[in-house]
């Protein structure tokens, strides 16, 4: 699909300098930018890429002057980043405008499926299933009974949604995710055999939810997990049975929540966390990588290390946690010191 500069000014709002009609099909950084590509300056260090790049337009700052001749056609913007990102967000939207449905698939007869949704091969939809409007559903998704899936969701593919899970709207599940599957509950019995607890709940994913590629989100025991409105997910995450994360909290890659955990809003997790069962976290705390929790946190605290604590002071103990072995050395020698003193006496 072919954009023109004028067409691109105008969703953008911005300003030709250069020739209207240059086509692009293609996205490209400025240091690689070829023939037929668009691509953006907002950093300074990236200006001299200006003078070289191939590409046919680029998006620049209003303040943007040239001290020489620039050979693609610019587009001037309040804004080149922010210009930028919406010409992504508008380029993803069109290139995964797919809608009908491939063959083969399998919609049970008791499901109700909205307008213009895409249904792509090998496609599982289980019974009583309510789809929305424009959601799309990529080859080798499964939806297990009793789904409900809300308008504009995307499921990429090899997704599995199990039975009675609810997702809203305009969500986006990356492949390999898996909603609803049970969680880790074990009864040992007299002789040391594990039963397994049933699973009675489900998964409720609120609106504008994003759930990277092989995350898992298993289903209560009783009630729900909820994974609230705005909330992002990265990949190769675990969030356990009956778990509530509040709204627009972000979690980096491979961390794990333990069951029954309530994670406030807008907090900001990072990677390879572990956060222990049944605990309390704030609203707005910070946890950074590789950090274990183990203990309820209070609102906006940042926390650092395994068992965590305050961030600041954690980084302050490092200093010492490095001279450890040379304490040791000092304390045996002072140990000997006063052993000397007192054998004098």
């Amino acid at each position: 699909m072919k954009f023109t500069a004028s067409q691109i000014a105008e969703l953008l709002e911005g300003e030709v300098l250069g020739n209207p009609n240059t086509e692009v099909s293609k996205l490209a950084k400025i240091e690689e930018g070829e023939p037929g590509s668009l691509t953006f300056l907002s950093n300074e260090k990236y200006t001299p890429f200006i003078y070289t790049t191939e590409a046919s337009i680029a998006i620049v700052n209003q303040t943007f002057v040239p001290e020489k001749r620039v050979t693609p056609t610019l587009i001037k913007v309040t804004d080149a980043y922010k210009a930028f990102s919406t010409l992504l967000a508008f380029y993803n939207e069109v290139k995964n405008n797919k809608t009908g449905k491939e063959s083969p698939t399998f919609v049970s007869d008791s499901a109700i499926l909205g307008a213009d949704i895409y249904l792509g091969a090998f496609v599982y939809i289980g019974q009583n299933v309510r789809i929305a409007d424009n959601v799309k559903l990529y080859p080798h998704c499964f939806v297990g009974d009793n789904v409900v899936i809300e308008e504009g969701t995307i499921l990429y593919s090899g997704v599995k949604i199990y039975s009675e899970t609810v997702v809203g709207k305009h969500c986006k599940i990356h492949a390999g995710a898996v909603l609803g599957a049970d969680g880790f509950g074990f009864a040992p019995s007299t002789d040391g055999v594990y039963a397994a607890i049933p699973q009675t709940g489900n998964v409720i994913v609120e609106d504008g939810v994003d759930i990277g590629a092989n995350t898992t989100i298993d289903r209560a025991t009783l009630g729900a997990t909820r994974i609230c409105e705005g909330v992002k997910l990265d990949n190769l995450i675990q969030i356990a049975h009956n778990v509530e994360i509040g709204k627009h909290t972000v979690i980096a890659a491979q961390t794990a929540v333990a069951g029954s955990t309530k994670i406030g809003s807008h907090c900001m997790i990072g990677g390879q966390v572990a956060i222990s069962g049944h605990l309390r976290i704030g609203d707005g705390v910070k946890v950074q990588g590789n950090t274990g929790v183990t203990k309820n946190i209070k609102a906006h605290a940042t926390i650092k290390g395994s068992p965590a604590f305050d961030a600041k002071q954690w980084n302050r103990s490092y200093v010492h946690f490095k001279k450890l072995p040379n304490y040791v050395e000092q304390i045996a020698a002072f140990e000997k010191e006063i052993k000397a003193l007192k054998g004098e006496q």
